[in-house]
């Protein structure tokens, strides 16, 4: 390499942050719709997989089922279809592998500013490296955020009173200690989202016995681990059309069933009620204990698979406690009832620390972006902010499903640009003073924590946030690329380089 190689800055046309499961979704969509175009896809961790890797604590498994929850291209033929995370991480690695991804990931790469520059229309993407601490440049025309929408670092446990008079072990889900040793523990679940669903019955198969203290209960239901329909098209059909029927059926329930909660909420919280009486044991108070003061999917319903939660329960190997802590003590929990659970090991199952786009801080012009102004496009882009997209998935449905939707449609705007030679594509607001509201209509504790500092939408669509597949569908797939708040354009021709510099290195 030569001197005046050595001094050029890296450019790729499209740069991924985050390679787990919505960063390879990407990627695929990528080569399929655009081969000629260039991408890297820049992981902070050392691994891929994304939650799927970085949780280790013990059942973890989806709450959604693989048929959506997996990629519309790749079929999910295991048996189980509420998986574990092995399982997945198989699927996601045997996806990267299978369509020569994993050259185009670089491991240990922290995207910490980036800055778009309209004059050269690009971005400059400031890295680092998390091994060494290294930082480099490159640009790129495209930036696309599947980082997620939560911080890896750490997840989110409130400040207790008295923690540290505690003489036991107190663990987050987010960090857990490899081979924890909890063989005739008592063990305290604080928490009653999916996280701590998962780990009540999973861990009652060492520990003497497993609490789940919750504050206010969640709506849980049951849900079969197997798909026997699935199960059965895979064994008279072809793989690729079993798949589709029943990710078209499991689509169709789905969306039923949250429209049937929407639209008949007392109905639907008297159904789940019923079903929860008849898993648990006769006299269980179920209206204390499974009986949440909101309506079903104003947050996100916990799912069981078999009903291990409620057989755990029947069996005396675990209990649910509904109060609030008033301190810790050096055995365990006091409550505000007075009474004291002991415990030793405490499981803060207390919920993530939302962040945005990774934490990058982004730039427009030299100007620093403030998140909390901004107004979703489509729910994939922002408005003001130049060659941007990003992915967040659906929060009444599989994840998944939006991130296809997504990833299709911005190949499509990709191929507008081309033919009609516009290198900037950017969303504008119809009025600096529309009305939004928050960007995730979802009471989520790890939501209403972070409202003053993540993006907003508006009352109406293409600003409105669906969590609708099938309206998404139309829009995304089938509907036109133009909008009027959709604004393509150029700088000066003087500034603008249409032709990719030649040094991509994208293996490197």
């Amino acid at each position: 390499m030569t001197s005046s190689k050595a001094n050029t800055i890296e450019h790729t046309h499209t740069l991924i942050i985050g390679a787990g499961l919505s960063g390879i979704g990407t990627a695929y969509y990528l080569k399929k719709h655009h081969p000629d175009k260039s991408f890297l896809l820049l992981e902070s961790r050392e691994t891929t997989g994304g939650t799927w890797d970085l949780f280790r604590y013990p059942g973890i498994r989806s709450d959604s089922d693989l048929h959506t929850f997996g990629y519309e291209f790749k079929p999910w033929v295991d048996d189980q279809a509420i998986a574990s995370a092995d399982k997945i991480l198989a699927y996601l690695r045997q996806t990267a592998s299978e369509n020569d991804i994993d050259r185009h990931i670089r491991f240990q790469h922290k995207v910490c500013r980036v800055d778009w520059s309209t004059d050269k229309a690009c971005w400059r993407v400031e890295i680092e490296r998390v091994d060494t601490g290294e930082r480099s440049t490159m640009t790129c025309n495209w930036l696309f955020s599947a980082a997620g929408y939560y911080r890896y670092d750490k997840g989110y446990t409130p400040e207790f009173k008295g923690v540290d008079d505690f003489g036991g072990q107190v663990i987050h889900p987010q960090q857990w200690p490899e081979n924890l040793d909890y063989q005739g523990k008592r063990v305290l679940v604080i928490g009653s989202g999916a996280t701590a669903v998962t780990l009540v019955p999973a861990m009652t198969d060492k520990a003497q016995h497993v609490t789940m203290l919750q504050r206010t209960p969640s709506y849980v239901m049951s849900l079969p681990s197997e798909d026997v329909i699935a199960n059965m098209l895979q064994k008279i059909l072809p793989s690729s059309v079993a798949y589709a029927l029943t990710r078209r059926k499991n689509i169709a329930l789905a969306r039923g069933i949250w429209r049937f909660c929407q639209r008949f909420p007392k109905l639907a919280r008297r159904i789940i009620r019923f079903n929860n009486k008849r898993a648990l044991p006769k006299g269980y108070p179920v209206d204390k204990h499974f009986n949440p003061p909101y309506n079903p999917w104003d947050q996100r319903l916990c799912a069981v698979p078999d009903g291990d939660l409620f057989n755990a329960i029947s069996e005396g190997k675990a209990s649910v406690v509904t109060d609030h802590i008033d301190t810790f003590t050096e055995r365990g929990v006091r409550l505000k009832s007075g009474e004291e659970l002991e415990a030793d090991i405490i499981v803060t199952a207390t919920g993530l620390d939302l962040q945005v786009f990774g934490g990058i801080e982004l730039l427009v012009d030299g100007q620093p972006v403030d998140m909390s102004k901004k107004v979703a496009f489509k729910g994939m882009m922002l408005d003001g902010i130049p060659n941007f997209a990003f992915a967040i998935g659906y929060t009444n449905s599989s994840w998944t499903l939006k991130i296809g939707l997504v990833c299709d449609h911005l190949c499509r705007i990709f191929s507008y640009m081309d033919e009609h030679k516009q290198p900037i594509c950017c969303p504008v607001l119809p009025s600096p003073d529309m009305p939004t509201r928050p960007l995730l209509d979802f009471e989520a504790g790890y939501v209403l924590r972070a409202l003053n500092r993540i993006p907003r939408q508006g009352a109406g669509a293409p600003w409105l946030v669906s969590m609708d597949y099938i309206a998404d569908n139309k829009v995304m797939r089938k509907g036109p690329v133009e909008d009027p708040n959709l604004k393509f354009y150029s700088p000066s021709n003087e500034q603008v380089q249409h032709q990719e510099p030649s040094m991509q290195m994208e293996g490197a």
